[in-house]
C-alpha cells in the first residue's frame, strides 16, 4: 500500500513539473501550436486541382521561385482599450468568444505587452476604409493603450509607445503619413484613441503629421470633403468623417461641423497628406 501512496506521489510531482506555468501558459502554448499549423501551411507545395468549365482537370504543377519574401506591415493602428486595466485587456485577448486581439498592449506603468508577431494578423481595426484599404487587419499592426477613453494618457506610456512605433518605423520602413488612429480609419464605429490622444507629440518625432503653427487661409472654393477623402477618410458619412478628424487634428472641439479654423487645419494637413 505505501508503495502505491509511493507511485502516486511520485506521479504527481511529474505531472506538476510538465504543467505550463505562468498565468498565460495555456494560451502561449495555443498560440504556439497555432503558429505552427500556419508554418505548415505555407510550405504546402502542391498546388490546387484546378478545372475548366466541362469539369476537365487543367494541368497544374508547382515550380518555386527564388524571388519572393514574407509579407509586411505597412500601417500603425492605434487604440484606447477601453478598459478598466490592462489585466482586463489580456484577458479579453486571451480567449476566444471575444475573437479580438492587438499586436502590441501598452501598459500605464509602460509595460509593452507583445501578442502576436508583427508578420501575422491580429484582429484589431475590423470594418472601416483609409483611402482604399478595407482589410486593414492584413497589412497593420494595431497597438493599443491601456486607457477608458475618458482620461489623459500618461508619460510613461508615450515614452513607451513613442520607442515601440520608432522600432517599428524602422523595421518596416513604414511611411510617416501610415500611423494613424482606430477613428481615422473606422469613423462611422470608433472614437479611439480620442482627443486625449497626443497626437502632436506623436507627429513631432515622424510618426503621422500635424498642422503648422501659423496657418494659411483655406481658399475660396476648397472642397473639405474632397480634401478628407483625399487624406484617406471614408466620407460616405461626412459628418463621422469630420468627427474623426476634427478628434485627430482639431481635439478642443468634436462637433460634426468646421468652423475657419478647422478649414485653415485640413488645409494645411491635407497638403502633408498628398505631398503638396
Amino acid at each position: 500500500m505505501k508503495h502505491s501512496y509511493l507511485y502516486i506521489l511520485i506521479a504527481i510531482i511529474l505531472l506538476a513539473s510538465c504543467s505550463p506555468k505562468g498565468p498565460y501558459a495555456v494560451t502561449n502554448k495555443y498560440y504556439s501550436d497555432k503558429t505552427k499549423g500556419f508554418a505548415k501551411t505555407i510550405q504546402k507545395q502542391l498546388p490546387d486541382s484546378l478545372t475548366d468549365s466541362t469539369g476537365t482537370l487543367i494541368p497544374s504543377a508547382w515550380v518555386g521561385t527564388v524571388n519572393f519574401g514574407i509579407r509586411k506591415p505597412n500601417y500603425v493602428i492605434i487604440h484606447f482599450t477601453a478598459q478598466d486595466s490592462v489585466q482586463q485587456t489580456l484577458k479579453t485577448f486571451t480567449v476566444t468568444s471575444t475573437q479580438v486581439s492587438a499586436h502590441y498592449v501598452v501598459a500605464k506603468n509602460g509595460k509593452v505587452f507583445h501578442m502576436v508577431n508583427d508578420y501575422l494578423r491580429a484582429n484589431h481595426a475590423g470594418l472601416g476604409k483609409w483611402g482604399s484599404v478595407t482589410d486593414m487587419n492584413s497589412c497593420s499592426i494595431g497597438i493599443e493603450i491601456d486607457n477608458n477613453g475618458n482620461e489623459p494618457f500618461n508619460d510613461s506610456q508615450i515614452s513607451s509607445l513613442l520607442a515601440l512605433l520608432a522600432q517599428l518605423k524602422k523595421n518596416y520602413n513604414i511611411p510617416q503619413a501610415n500611423f494613424i488612429g482606430h477613428q481615422d480609419f473606422a469613423p462611422k464605429r470608433k472614437p479611439d484613441p480620442g482627443p486625449f490622444f497626443p497626437w502632436k507629440t506623436l507627429a513631432q518625432h515622424g510618426f503621422g503629421f500635424w498642422s503648422d503653427d501659423v496657418l494659411e487661409l483655406a481658399p475660396d472654393g476648397f472642397d473639405y470633403t474632397i480634401a478628407l477623402k483625399l487624406m484617406g477618410y471614408d466620407t460616405s458619412d461626412i459628418k463621422a468623417a469630420i468627427v474623426a478628424f476634427k478628434r485627430h487634428f482639431v481635439q478642443t472641439d468634436i462637433s460634426p461641423t468646421l468652423t475657419q479654423l478647422d478649414l485653415n487645419v485640413l488645409y494645411n494637413v491635407y497638403q502633408k497628406y498628398n505631398g503638396l
